[in-house]
């Protein structure tokens, strides 16, 4: 698994339209809801004319998490929800997801930290989940 300041990310052996369903699968399991889904590909055919290989954004939420940040920070909430990513990209599948304690770390609050340190390790083990097919 590759981490970034913003992002885990894994490259999986599985078809986008099974790592699409694999992720939404292990985000269940964690106790996420898929609150929003944004397909980039159609949206970006539609709005522009313009051909992109598949990309979904799977809008995430593990609400006890989401009720704890906002009662700590509630400008949080410009963070939320935690985006999961599947992608082919160079022929590849590509699944991404936030890392919540990267990016939750720009807000100066330190109850926000172990909030997301839970929730980093839950989308870490989806990115397992779709990286291990």
């Amino acid at each position: 698994m590759r981490e970034t300041n913003v992002a885990f990310e894994v490259m999986s052996r599985l078809t986008f339209p099974e790592a699409t369903a694999r992720a939404r699968e292990a985000l269940g399991k964690e106790g996420f809801g898929v609150l929003t889904e944004i397909d980039v590909q159609a949206t970006m055919k539609a709005k522009l004319g313009v051909e992109v290989p598949p990309y979904v954004i799977l809008g995430a939420c593990h609400s006890p998490s989401a009720h704890q940040s906002l009662t700590a920070a509630p400008e949080v909430g410009v963070l939320l929800p935690c985006n999961v990513t599947v992608s082919v990209e160079g022929g590849r599948t590509v699944v991404r997801a936030m890392n919540p304690g990267s990016v939750m770390g720009i807000i100066d609050n330190p109850e926000l930290a172990p909030i997301g340190e839970h929730v980093g390790a839950a989308l870490r083990r989806v990115l397992e989940a779709c990286e291990k097919a």
